[in-house]
C-alpha cells in the first residue's frame, strides 16, 4: 500500500525539519525576496521549496531503481535489515556527537553545489531562478537525506521510492517556509528542543526498516513483502 509510504516519508521530513532549518535556513534567509510584495514573496518561497522537492523526488527515482534491482535479486528483506542497522548507527552517532553524520568524501560535491547555489543566488530574480535555486539546494549533502535514501532502497517499487522522497521534502516545507518568512523570530529554545528529538525519529525509522525486513505480516509496520519476481517457482507433477 502506498499510504504508509506517504505517511512515513512526510513524518520523517517533518521530524527532521528543524535540522533542515539549521542546515539550509541561512540560505532561505539569504534569498532576495525582502523587496517583493507579499504575494510574490510567498510564490517565490513556494517555488524554491518545490525545487527542493523535485530534486528529492529525482533522487528517489535514482535510488528507487537501485532498490528495484535489489528486490528483483531477492535480497530486499536482508537489505532492509542492513539499512535499518545503518540508520540506527547514524542515530547512535547523533546521540554521541549531537549532530548528524557527515561523509568527508562528499566534500567535493558540497563545494560544487555551494558554488552553484552562489551563482544562482545572483540571478534569482524571477520564478525560474527561485525554482532552480531550490533544486540546487536539494543536492546539498545532508544527514537526513541519507536516512531518507536508505529507506527508499528498501521499497519494492520505484513509485514508492519517488513518493517517499517527495513526501519527505513536503514534510520539511512548513518549517522551511516559516524560516523564509520569519527565521530570526523562531525561539532558539524551541530549535534546540526539536533538534534533540531528531535522533529519536531516526531511531524509529531504523527500527521500522528492520521490522519491514523481518516480514512479520504486521500491517503498515512490517507488511508481508511480495515474492520477488527473481525467484524461480518449481512445479512438481502429481
Amino acid at each position: 500500500m502506498l499510504l504508509p509510504v506517504l505517511i512515513s516519508g512526510f513524518t520523517l521530513g517533518a521530524a527532521g525539519s528543524l535540522h533542515c532549518v539549521g542546515m539550509c535556513g541561512p540560505l532561505s534567509l539569504a534569498l532576495p525576496i525582502h523587496h517583493l510584495s507579499k504575494i510574490r514573496k510567498f510564490i517565490s518561497l513556494l517555488l524554491y521549496q518545490f525545487g527542493r522537492i523535485v530534486t528529492y523526488s529525482t533522487i528517489g527515482l535514482i535510488f528507487g531503481l537501485a532498490g528495484r534491482r535489489i528486490y528483483i535479486s531477492g535480497y530486499q528483506q536482508s537489505f532492509s535489515i542492513v539499512m535499518g542497522l545503518f540508520v540506527l548507527s547514524i542515530a547512535l552517532l547523533y546521540f554521541i556527537r549531537k549532530r548528524t553524520i557527515h561523509f568527508s568524501f562528499l566534500n567535493r560535491v558540497y563545494n560544487a553545489v555551494q558554488h552553484l547555489v552562489a551563482t544562482l543566488l545572483k540571478s534569482a530574480n524571477n520564478s525560474i531562478g527561485f525554482f532552480l535555486l531550490g533544486m540546487a539546494n536539494g543536492l546539498l549533502p545532508c544527514g537526513m537525506v541519507y536516512i531518507a535514501i536508505a529507506a527508499t532502497m528498501s521499497f519494492s517499487s520505484i513509485t514508492e521510492s519517488v513518493s517517499f522522497m517527495a513526501m519527505f521534502g513536503a514534510g520539511t516545507l512548513p518549517a522551511m517556509m516559516l524560516v523564509g518568512y520569519a527565521g530570526q523570530m523562531i525561539n532558539p529554545v524551541w530549535r534546540r528542543y526539536f533538534r534533540s528529538l531528531v535522533p529519536v525519529f531516526i531511531s524509529i525509522m531504523g527500527v521500522i526498516l528492520i521490522l519491514r525486513g523481518m516480514n512479520l505480516g504486521i500491517p503498515f509496520i512490517s507488511p508481508e513483502l511480495p515474492m520477488s519476481p527473481g525467484l524461480a517457482v518449481e512445479c512438481h507433477p502429481n
